[in-house]
C-alpha cells in the first residue's frame, strides 16, 4: 500500500492530480475552513494547485506553486483534517486517519480521469450536455443523442445543482460498505435517480436507495424505470414517512418537497438512525403560522402574506439550530434560482463526528459558556420571543434534553 506522501508527491509529480477535496476538521486543530478544495489550474506565471478553503458560505482562494502542493496537502492532513477524496487520472485514493493519527489509503478506479485547467471557464455542469446519460433520457430531459430539451433544462439545471451539493457530502458517507440512502417523498423521483446514477456509475458506490411516497401509480412508474436502467439496487415503495421502519440504520436521508411537518417527520427519522447525511428541500410551511405571538413584531404579523413568509423563514431556522444541538454542521443554502421555483432552500446537514454524538449531548452542553451551551441559550430565546414550540423540537425532546438541561455547579459556588 502507497504511503500518504507517495501518494501526494506521485499525483503531483506525474502531472495526474484532478481534484482533492479535505473535509471532517480535527478537533481543537484550529482548522478555519470546513473543508478544502484543491485543483490544478494555469495561471499565466504556468501551472498552479489551487487550494479553496469553504468556511460556511465564505470561500478564501490560494494559488501554490507545484513543488510546494503536496506537502502543504500533507500538512493540512496531518494537522487539520481526518479524511480526504484524491481523484486522480489513473484511480481515487480515500485518505482516512484514525484516532491514532494514523492514515489509511484506499485506492479505487478513478472517477475524475481528466480536468479543466483554465482559470477562468464557462458553467460547466456534472452532467455534460452533449452525453446522453440513460435516466435523463428515459425522464424526457435529453433527447437519444444527449440534447436537453428546451422546456426541460430548468429541471437539468436543478438536477446539476443537486449532484453538485452531493458531491460536497460524498466524503462523508462510508467508502468501504454500502451506503444505506432513504428518499422521502421522492414523487416522480428526478433527483433520486440523479443520486443514484452519481454515486453508484459514477462514485462508484455500493449502494441501497429507497424510495417513499404515497402515490402508488408514481412509485409503480419508478419501480419500471429502475428495472429498465438495470438500477437493481435502487426501489420505490408507497408509505407513510412516520410509519416507515424497514431499516434501523440509515446513512443519508433525503427529503424533497415534504410538505409542512412531513419535513420534520424525516429529519426526525433521520437523527434517530444516526444519519450521517440530512438533505431537506422544505416545502408549505404551515404549523408555525398559527404559533407565533410578539406584539413588537404586529407590524408585520398583522399582514397575511408577511406573516406566512416569516413564518416559513422562523421555520427553518429552528430546524438549522436543533440539527446543530444534535451534533450536525447545518448550513441553509440556496437550491436553484428564485426564479425558476420558490422553494429554494436546501438544509444540508452533516453529522460531527469529532464533536460528539448525540448520545453524548450533555457532554457537548458542558459548563456555561461553552458553544454548545451558548447555541442552546440562543435557540431558547429565540423560540421564547416569538411564542413558538415546533414539531421537531417536540418530537426530539428525549435527544435534545441533555442541551438544555442547565449545567450542574459546584455546592459551593
Amino acid at each position: 500500500m502507497e504511503s500518504l506522501t507517495e501518494v501526494l508527491r506521485g499525483a503531483v509529480t506525474a502531472g495526474s492530480w484532478t481534484q482533492a477535496v479535505l473535509s471532517q476538521p480535527r478537533k481543537g486543530s484550529g482548522a478555519a475552513a470546513d473543508k478544502v478544495k484543491i485543483k490544478p489550474v494555469l495561471l499565466k506565471s504556468g501551472l498552479h494547485y489551487q487550494f479553496a478553503h469553504y468556511a460556511g458560505t465564505k470561500v478564501q482562494h490560494e494559488n501554490i506553486a507545484p513543488e510546494q502542493a503536496a506537502a502543504r496537502t500533507e500538512q493540512l492532513l496531518l494537522e487539520q483534517y481526518r479524511q480526504a477524496l484524491l481523484q486522480t487520472s489513473e484511480a481515487d485514493y480515500h485518505i482516512l486517519f484514525n484516532k491514532k493519527g494514523e492514515a489509511a489509503v484506499l485506492k479505487k478506479k478513478a472517477t475524475k480521469p481528466s480536468v479543466e485547467l483554465s482559470h477562468n471557464r464557462k458553467k460547466r455542469y456534472v452532467l455534460e450536455e452533449g452525453t446522453p446519460v440513460p435516466f435523463l433520457v428515459e425522464l424526457g430531459v435529453m433527447n437519444g443523442q444527449g440534447k436537453v430539451l428546451a422546456a426541460k433544462y430548468d429541471k437539468f439545471r436543478q438536477i446539476n445543482r443537486f449532484l453538485e451539493m452531493i458531491d460536497d457530502v460524498a466524503p462523508h458517507l462510508p467508502q468501504t460498505r454500502t451506503v444505506r440512502i432513504v428518499d422521502f417523498g421522492c414523487g416522480k423521483s428526478y433527483l433520486t435517480f440523479a443520486l443514484y446514477h452519481y454515486l453508484n456509475e459514477i462514485r462508484k458506490l455500493d449502494l441501497q436507495v429507497v424510495g417513499l411516497d404515497l402515490k402508488e401509480d408514481v412509485i409503480r412508474h419508478c419501480n419500471d424505470l429502475a428495472a429498465r436502467l438495470g438500477y437493481d439496487r435502487l426501489r420505490f415503495l408507497v408509505g407513510d414517512i412516520s410509519r416507515y421502519d424497514e431499516q434501523d440504520e440509515v446513512d443519508m436521508v433525503v427529503t424533497l418537497h415534504a410538505c409542512d411537518t412531513a419535513t420534520d417527520a424525516a429529519i426526525e427519522k433521520a437523527v434517530r438512525w444516526g444519519a450521517g447525511v440530512i438533505l431537506s428541500v422544505p416545502c408549505c410551511q404551515h404549523e408555525l403560522f398559527g404559533q407565533i405571538r410578539n406584539e413588537a413584531m404586529s407590524p408585520l404579523l398583522k399582514h397575511g402574506i408577511l406573516k406566512e413568509r416569516f413564518a416559513s423563514l422562523i421555520t427553518d431556522a429552528a430546524r438549522a439550530q436543533l440539527l446543530e444541538l444534535l451534533g450536525y454542521k447545518t448550513q441553509v443554502l440556496e437550491f436553484i434560482d428564485m426564479e425558476h421555483t420558490p422553494k429554494n432552500l436546501l438544509i444540508r446537514a452533516v453529522k460531527e463526528h469529532n464533536k460528539g454524538h448525540i448520545d453524548n449531548a450533555k457532554e457537548r452542553a458542558g459548563a456555561t459558556g461553552s458553544p454548545a451551551s451558548a447555541e442552546a441559550a440562543a435557540y431558547r430565546g429565540f423560540a421564547e420571543m416569538l411564542g413558538i414550540t415546533p414539531y421537531l423540537e417536540r418530537a426530539l425532546a428525549d435527544k435534545l434534553a441533555p442541551s438544555f438541561t442547565p449545567p450542574k455547579r459546584d455546592a459551593g459556588l
